[in-house]
């Protein structure tokens, strides 16, 4: 069965089939927040501060990091990004004791989050790309770590599932050649929106079907994107993720703070039998429940965060 180990200084989550559905919160990312970019660029690090603890104590396993900030002061971002990146995660592991997704399109970038992080983070991404193969393959290898492998190529994104399919086990194989094991890739086959392709929904969960089958390994994907362009996307997005996870997705990169979304994912894992017991739904209802009293979903999974702060994890070492 495969499993995707990740690792902080204490905690390991694995990304499994037969594992509870693992949510990777997006937030910490500056891409199309110009108010948090602004705040990188002066090394105000307040709202990252506030949306790692958040993004954790709402039920994210994991935090995707990204440091993508134009400067005004200096554009070049394989100047800028690297120094962020390192700082960021420098602050988010200080924080909080989850694994770490470390999200860049900078190869220098990706290398200083990795120098810097603790445990087994897990590294966004790699594409078909020849160059991007050839920078990035490097560095997994070097670390030890997991990847996001993304199914667009040098012929950028094809609208037909087959060819994405294709994408990814072209990447699989490369992966191979370096010595990196099918289990530490985690495929994003791509999430159409919906209402620009309306077979976007079905298309993804007949591809998460066959990268399963065919090539057994763990899948992701930006969730929102399902949504993108409509009204009520967090009603999309709620409906999206309970019918992925049936088609066997084992995680996404995703809003853990929207209620709705994850008590989808929740009732998902109960109903797949990734919940023992139905601890975890129960342990979600009581959240609920203070939602009910008034109380916002922030304010209720904060204050059972804080309630269940004593329990840990394992550590496991980079081999």
């Amino acid at each position: 069965m495969t499993r995707t180990v990740l690792e902080s200084k204490s905690k390991t989550v694995t990304i499994g089939f037969d594992e509870p559905f693992c949510v990777i919160g997006e937030r910490i990312n500056p891409t199309g927040r110009k108010k948090l970019a602004a705040e990188l660029e002066a090394g105000d690090f307040s709202t990252i501060e506030q949306d790692a603890l958040l993004q954790v104590a709402c039920g994210a396993a994991v935090l995707d990091v990204n440091a993508g900030v134009v400067y005004n002061s200096n554009p070049n971002p394989n100047e800028t990004e690297p120094p962020l990146m390192r700082a960021v995660i420098e602050m988010v592991q200080g924080l909080v004791d989850v694994p770490l997704c470390i999200d860049s399109s900078v190869p220098a970038a990706l290398e200083a989050g990795l120098e810097i992080a603790e445990g087994r983070p897990l590294v966004n991404s790699v594409t078909g790309e020849e160059e991007r193969l050839e920078l990035v393959l490097p560095l997994i290898k070097k670390y030890n770590v997991p990847v996001v492998a993304i199914s667009n190529d040098d012929s950028g994104i094809s609208e037909d599932p087959e060819v994405r399919f294709l994408v990814a086990k072209k990447i699989v194989e490369r992966a191979a050649d370096f010595g990196i094991p099918a289990h530490d890739i985690v495929v994003d086959p791509l999430v159409m929106p919906v209402g620009a392709m309306a077979t976007a929904g079905r298309q993804v969960f007949e591809l998460v079907r066959k990268l399963r089958e065919e090539l057994g390994v763990n899948t992701t994907c930006g969730a929102s994107n399902i949504s993108f362009g409509l009204p009520n996307r967090h009603g999309v997005n709620a409906a999206f993720l309970p019918m992925a996870i049936g088609a066997g997705m084992t995680s996404a990169i995703m809003n853990p703070i929207r209620q709705v979304e994850m008590e989808a994912v929740k009732a998902a894992n109960m109903l797949m039998d990734h919940d023992p017991n139905g601890a975890a739904w129960i342990g979600f209802s009581r959240v609920l429940e203070a939602v009910k009293e008034g109380a916002t979903f922030a304010e209720a999974a904060k204050a059972a965060a804080a309630a269940g702060s004593g329990r840990g994890g394992r550590r496991r070492r980079r081999s």
